[in-house]
């Protein structure tokens, strides 16, 4: 089977592609596997080490080819809040739950969580619907038995409750004192850009 062994970066690469691959978030953190495009192109990505493909990626192909990655759209949610400090807060609680996010000039996006958004109206944001592509900061943990990138689960006891609650309540609850910011920093390094991808 022809092989894709090298990833090229999104304008690194010019002309028309051979054929596209649409891909969701999951999907796209890949190392070794089949892989067929939407023209019939069939392939075989043989990374070197896993890696996070990015809308307007190409997977250069063993005979010169280009393969592009195209970012499937899919359910999210977009946060905005009133001013920059609103909008914020409701970041530092997404990244307290290691949630994979993204982040707009005016806006945060994350995939569609009942909880989290009822907690974003909480603190005042506006959430909106929508679908779209879903390309989140880097730096996103993740779960490798999970089998999802950009996953973790990280139990803060918020519990499922879908009502609005105030933050005097989530700050309360997930006041993590320095005891946990320990255990953050044995168990995820907790630096920007070290990232921990399945392979």
């Amino acid at each position: 089977m022809l092989r894709a062994d090298k990833v090229v970066a999104a304008g690194q690469w010019t002309g028309a592609p051979a054929d596209t691959v649409v891909l969701d978030f999951d999907e796209r953190y890949r190392r070794r596997v089949a892989m067929t495009g939407v023209g019939g192109l069939a392939f075989l990505l043989d990374l070197a080490e896993a890696a996070m493909l990015r809308g307007g990626d190409g997977l250069s192909l063993e005979d010169g080819r280009i393969v592009e990655v195209v970012a499937a759209p899919e359910p999210l949610a977009e946060i905005r809040a009133a001013d920059w400090l609103a909008l914020a807060r409701v970041a530092w609680h997404l990244g307290n739950r290691h949630l994979p996010t993204e982040i707009l000039s005016k806006a945060l996006r994350i995939r569609r969580d009942p909880v989290i958004e009822a907690m974003a109206k909480g603190l005042g944001a506006r959430v909106i619907a929508l679908e779209a592509p879903f390309n989140p900061e880097g730096g996103a943990y993740v779960k490798a038995d999970k089998g999802q990138a950009g996953r973790h689960d990280h139990d803060h006891g918020h519990g499922h409750a879908h009502e609005p609650r105030r933050e005097d309540d989530y700050r309360a609850e997930h006041d993590h004192g320095a005891a946990h910011a320990k255990d953050l920093d044995h168990d995820h390094g907790h630096e920007h850009g070290h990232d921990r991808h399945r392979g």
